[in-house]
């Protein structure tokens, strides 16, 4: 079992930043992937961010250059620096940890961007 805290959401107006953490505690295997989905009111989950444990990255589309995600494999620990926030980027935001054929993931944390 892995267990998944998340922070770091909140609100921001937009063009600004905000940074989300999410640390993973448990059964954790050497080979892993870590990432970030979100869901907008009355849309489709999707894909934000993920990277693997040997650090290969990659991002959706509407995040693509904007968004960076980052470890720290000490701490088992994901981030997510969101730069150039816009209105559309509101959604909640889940962690996701898979290894081997189980997923996980966090309670969800809210990002609001105010226009």
């Amino acid at each position: 079992q892995v267990q998944l805290v998340e922070s770091g959401g909140g609100l921001v107006q937009a063009g600004g930043s905000l940074k989300l953490s999410c640390a993973a505690s448990g059964t954790i295997l050497s080979i892993n992937i870590m990432g970030w989905y979100r869901r907008a009111v009355g849309k489709e989950r999707e894909l934000v961010a993920r990277i693997t444990s040997g650090g290969r990255a990659n991002y959706g589309d509407s995040v693509n250059g904007r968004f960076t995600i980052s470890r720290d494999y000490a701490k088992n620990t994901v981030y997510l620096l969101m730069n150039s926030l816009k209105p559309e980027d509101t959604a909640v935001y889940y962690c996701n940890f898979q290894q081997r054929e189980s997923g996980y993931w966090g309670q969800g944390t809210q990002v609001t961007v105010s226009s």
